[in-house]
């Protein structure tokens, strides 16, 4: 059983003066994924190292899944720390760490040390050669490789000192709440819950809007989608889910614009909301949506140029270039896919027109749009009145 963890970042180390920054929410995120976990743990910044010690037994397994689940966390090294900081002291722990923990030796090897602390006595070439030198003696049946090694003993020799060879991966990104907070339209698909893990990822705090359409839409995929909230919120920490009755609005369209248009303008009023439910949320900057070019009529360049219009914030897209298959397996990974293959259908896919103009002229679009002056505002207005919030996740 291992008792720490050494978590590995990477582009947080090219930050600078503001490395502090991301190292101190990094920290902060580890310690809150892991308070969910049964046991009790210390998580420590030390000289450019982020280090997790467990003060009480636990279940690794658990723990090692919490902090997959860290943006910012490259990688997950479980990790013994020496008592005995003598060379002697290291050098036989080298030989009991190998034995602990590979029953089946016939392997190569390599020692690979880190003299951090340069009061050491002894040099870290020394030390890779001595210790492998006691490792060869200990099981004649391992050689050593050091170019193309099955396994890598990693020495850190610091105020405290540490060996691991293992590296679990890592989500990588940059820590949650180091770029802001945005607003994701969030659907039953596949598409915008990875948009709103890949955003996630790059440390913003999300919130969501979801369009429902009672009667056409049931309870089961309002469901769905509160489902796929919880999912993500097991990176993103707490999601505030918005969901807005559009039935109506929809409605209005579908009978007073053409019916090749009405992707496009529905698109557009979603965007209107998403943008005034963005602008009453405290450092929200932007909308995030899972539109992929070309993928659906309503995402073609022109489409997606007239829904831009709608809205003055900006509108990030994460999947832009991705390939549904892309998606798919991305769903797949964070956990979505399963959730979102269910058959419930929300009102993106319920009031889809036969054929959906793919060149859409915002001239004419804004045109067939003032056929809804006489009721649009009230509508609007009813709609994010009766807003429905709901939060899943914790802080």
């Amino acid at each position: 059983m291992f008792h720490a963890f050494l978590l590995k970042y990477a582009e947080i180390g090219l930050k600078g003066k503001n490395r502090h920054v991301f190292e101190d929410a990094l920290v902060k995120e580890v310690a809150r994924k892991l308070d969910k976990v049964d046991g009790e743990f210390e998580v420590s910044r030390i000289n450019g190292r982020i280090y997790v010690e467990a003060k009480s037994e636990y279940d690794f397994d658990e723990a090692v899944e919490a902090m997959k689940h860290v943006f910012g966390v490259v990688g997950i090294c479980p990790v013994t720390h020496v008592e005995d900081q003598s060379p002697e002291g290291v050098i036989k722990a080298a030989v009991k760490f190998i034995e602990d923990n590979y029953p089946d030796r016939n392997f190569s090897f390599k020692v690979d040390t880190r003299r951090a602390n340069k009061n050491y006595p002894m040099l870290s070439m020394e030390m890779d050669a001595s210790a492998g030198e006691a490792i060869l003696n200990a099981f004649p049946e391992t050689h050593v490789d050091v170019h193309n090694p099955e396994v890598v003993l990693h020495i850190e020799l610091r105020a405290d000192i540490f060996m691991y060879s293992k590296m679990i991966k890592g989500a990588g990104g940059l820590p949650l709440g180091t770029n802001g907070r945005a607003l994701l339209l969030l659907s039953g698909g596949f598409d915008s819950p990875v948009a709103g893990y890949m955003v996630a990822r790059r440390g913003v705090y999300l919130d969501a809007v979801y369009f429902n359409a009672p009667p056409y839409t049931s309870e089961r995929a309002k469901q769905k989608v509160i489902n796929l909230a919880e999912v993500l919120s097991e990176y993103c920490g707490k999601i505030r889910l918005h969901i807005i009755n559009f039935t109506d609005i929809q409605m209005a369209i579908y009978q007073k614009c053409p019916h090749d248009e009405l992707t496009i303008i529905m698109r557009r009023y979603m965007m209107k909301i998403a943008q005034h439910i963005a602008e009453n949320t405290k450092d929200c900057l932007g909308l995030v949506t899972g539109e992929s070019i070309g993928q659906v009529a309503s995402q073609t360049m022109k489409s997606l140029f007239a829904t831009d219009d709608a809205a003055d914030l900006p509108v990030y897209r994460p999947l832009i270039g991705f390939d549904k298959q892309d998606i798919i397996d991305k769903a797949e990974e964070i956990k979505t896919a399963d959730i979102s293959i269910l058959p419930y259908e929300d009102c993106c896919t319920i009031f889809v027109a036969k054929h959906p103009v793919t060149k859409p002229n915002l001239n004419v679009i804004k045109c067939s749009e003032q056929r809804l002056n006489d009721v649009i505002d009230e509508l609007m207005q009813k709609a994010i009145e009766t807003d429905e919030v709901i939060t899943v996740g914790k802080d």
